[in-house]
């Protein structure tokens, strides 16, 4: 909507008719932020919004006013909740295969003719290696050329790859594949993040990242026990068969329901249908530029994939918020996924349980995600609110991590008694009772980080999370490789005891030194103070 009184925010301006609004929107946003030019554009221009302004060359594309539809802020809450239930179905599917074959590792071993406990560890790890390297490209291309797209593409990499999984002829195949399925696979959990702080305010972001986050959580728990059966029961290729058949259906479904939310594409395509429009009315010759308020003055598109590309790297080298989180987000994944792999060995070796009912353990780990996952969705909001209230209603990032203390309390506590009543002599339910309580310190602290970072680094929260999600793969890689022969050797007492002391050494320091300095350190940062 165009007319000719005075410029003001969400309209389309001549730069040189107002030099404050371009100039203004320009020095708030750096000249890296610009996506590529979408091709989905909608078609050709409505009549009604083609500029008629006379005089200028430089029209800036922003929202028509706060109260603009096309804006994924003012979208309705179902609408909002539509777009949280398709993210967090795409990026359930991919930590489900993660973990999935491991119960089945030594058959498809047996089969292959791999021998060597480390290289059959591997097969279930080298999955999480291609976690790592998939969100430094996809989470970046994601705010190049939109979340739609991208999410859709790694989704289908993610299923195709999984699913040759299940023809390979040798063990490297085997390796092969299974990393070129993590790479699309956590590049989904990266986007999400992103899509999630394009839909909701601050003030409402925090029962919808709570019910995002418990996806990629939960799959991890789900995925052994489904492969414990079939390992048991059934073709050891139904680990593959069987997530791929469902993330083919979340696909289909997720063409029809999911629409793009990042505002800068979605400005893009408005601007290319003016331009189109502009074309088709033969007055394009009046006008040199039509961009929108994240566009800088270079439009090259190799300089938008390629800062894309590089961003998560920068966020990387010089943010202490992405080091410092990113370090603890490493270590409490790596022990999510150092504890999956030791369950089956607690429960049938120390337990004597058949390989069925060992995998029925994860549900304790579960009840912990599940449990304090719903609890912190209902306060999360409530208590940003309170918060934000008190400050003269300005919400801070630094809110969210209040809930890393009990975090960071009932981690090292699950550690702890799980170690040391890991024993015949002691019921089994006792160590069941504390991976509850891993499970519910784990979630606690991924949903008070990731919230964090959604809301400090809004703007470029994909290649943020992007920055985070490869400290934490890395370190879910390595973990269940060193954890047979750091049980062997120090015995689950001790070595739980180890990565209890590392939990508290860890967490209660960043938690801390967040709380009392984010604010300091946010400020100094490029990029968390222009988002």
């Amino acid at each position: 909507m165009v007319s000719n009184r005075a410029p003001g925010p969400g309209m389309v301006v001549p730069e040189n008719l107002a030099p404050s609004t371009a100039s203004t929107h320009e020095d708030e946003i750096p000249e890296d932020k610009a996506p590529i030019d979408s091709k989905e554009d909608g078609g050709t221009g409505d009549p009604e919004d083609i500029p008629n302004l006379a005089g200028g060359s430089t029209y800036i594309i922003d929202w028509e006013g706060p109260d603009d539809p096309e804006n994924p802020r003012n979208w309705t809450f179902g609408k909002k909740w539509v777009v949280t239930t398709m993210v967090s179905a795409y990026v359930f599917m991919s930590p489900v295969s993660s973990s999935m074959m491991a119960p089945a590792s030594a058959r498809i071993a047996a089969h292959l003719g791999v021998t060597g406990s480390t290289l059959i560890a591997l097969q279930t790890s080298i999955f999480l290696g291609g976690y790592a390297a998939g969100p430094l490209v996809l989470g970046p291309l994601s705010e190049a050329f939109g979340r739609q797209r991208i999410l859709q593409f790694a989704n289908f990499w993610y299923l195709a790859w999984n699913l040759g999984c299940a023809f390979v002829r040798d063990e490297r195949e085997l390796l092969l594949f299974r990393f070129l399925s993590g790479f699309g696979g956590n590049g989904l959990i990266t986007i999400g993040g992103g899509v999630l702080g394009d839909v909701w305010p601050p003030a409402q972001r925090g029962q919808a990242v709570a019910v995002y986050t418990l996806a990629p959580l939960l799959g991890p728990v789900v995925g052994p026990m489904c492969g414990a059966w079939i390992a048991e029961r059934g073709d050891w290729r139904w680990v593959f068969w069987a997530p791929t058949i469902v993330a083919v259906v979340v696909q289909l479904v997720g063409l029809y329901f999911l629409e793009e939310t990042y505002p800068p594409v979605i400005l893009a395509r408005k601007a290319r249908r003016i331009r189109r429009g502009l074309v088709d009315l033969e007055r394009s010759d009046q006008y040199t530029t039509v961009r929108t308020i994240f566009d800088g003055a270079d439009r090259e598109w190799r300089n938008f994939v390629i800062n894309a590309l590089v961003r998560p790297f920068v966020l990387f080298v010089r943010e202490p918020i992405i080091q410092l989180l990113g370090c603890y987000m490493a270590f409490m994944y790596g022990t999510l996924y150092l504890f999956l792999t030791t369950i089956p060995l607690i429960f049938r070796g120390v337990y004597n349980e058949p390989l069925g009912i060992a995998g029925l353990n994860y549900i304790a780990i579960g009840i912990g995600l599940t449990g304090a996952s719903q609890i912190s969705a209902r306060l999360l909001d409530v208590m940003y609110m309170r918060l934000m209230k008190k400050n003269g209603g300005v919400g801070k990032p630094e809110y969210r991590l209040l809930f890393m203390f009990p975090g960071t309390v009932l981690l090292p506590t699950g550690l702890l008694i799980t170690g040391w009543t890991a024993r015949p002599d002691i019921h089994w339910i006792v160590p069941d009772l504390a991976i509850v309580l891993v499970g519910a310190g784990m979630v606690l602290n991924f949903q008070a980080i990731q919230m964090y970072v959604i809301d400090a680094f809004t703007l470029h929260c994909a290649s943020a999370l992007a920055a985070v999600m490869f400290f934490r793969s890395v370190a879910a890689c390595v973990f269940p490789l060193f954890a047979p022969a750091m049980y062997n050797a120090l015995h689950y007492g001790r070595g739980d005891t180890i990565l209890a002391c590392a939990a508290i050494a860890i967490g209660g320091p960043s938690s801390l030194l967040f709380l009392l300095y984010g604010e300091r350190v946010r400020n100094a940062s490029r990029y968390a103070r222009h988002s």
